[in-house]
């Protein structure tokens, strides 16, 4: 019997740091949709730091998350793990976090980030379709997720500026 919560497979152990980064903390692990509900983890955390701090704090954290993020997916890569399996979300987490970054603490744009970013994260147009097929490793799991929190973030800022003024 394996000691690994359920979601992971017994031969990874939860408790090394790559682990808890790459299913952030054990989010990845919740049933249906664990990218979903990483999106979503990620909302509390961007709201916080615009309203301390301001945007370029949620632009600051997305590239932490994302450093971090390929560091952590590309230590359980080269572990032999699955590449890209479905319970690895912090690259969900980053890729929101840079979709949230233009978004004014207004309820509305944060449903569009966050809708958004799905679509475009499920969708996959190009290059986030290029992204997750071609490029490998840490870097290739986290960079779809950054260009489709690229084109939510564009969407963001051109509805700022045509309905909020």
């Amino acid at each position: 019997m394996s000691d690994a919560p359920p979601g992971l497979p017994p031969e990874v152990d939860f408790w090394r740091p790559p682990t808890l980064v790459a299913t952030w903390f054990g989010v990845g692990l919740l049933p249906l949709a664990p990218g979903t509900w990483a999106s979503i983890s990620t909302l509390p955390i961007a709201w916080y730091l615009h309203a301390a701090f301001g945007a370029w704090a949620v632009a600051l954290a997305a590239l932490v998350v994302f450093a971090i993020g390929w560091w952590a997916s590309e230590n359980f890569a080269k572990r032999g793990h699955a590449s890209d399996p479905s319970y690895i979300v912090v690259d969900e987490v980053a890729g929101q976090l840079v979709a949230l970054a233009p978004a004014a603490l207004d309820p509305v744009l944060y449903a569009i980030a966050l809708i958004g970013f799905r679509v475009f994260d499920i969708m996959k147009p190009w290059p986030v379709g290029w992204a997750d097929r071609e490029v490998k490793g840490g870097l290739g799991v986290m960079l779809d997720d950054l260009f489709a929190g690229l084109y939510v973030a564009a969407i963001l800022i051109i509805t700022t500026w045509l309905f909020y003024g």
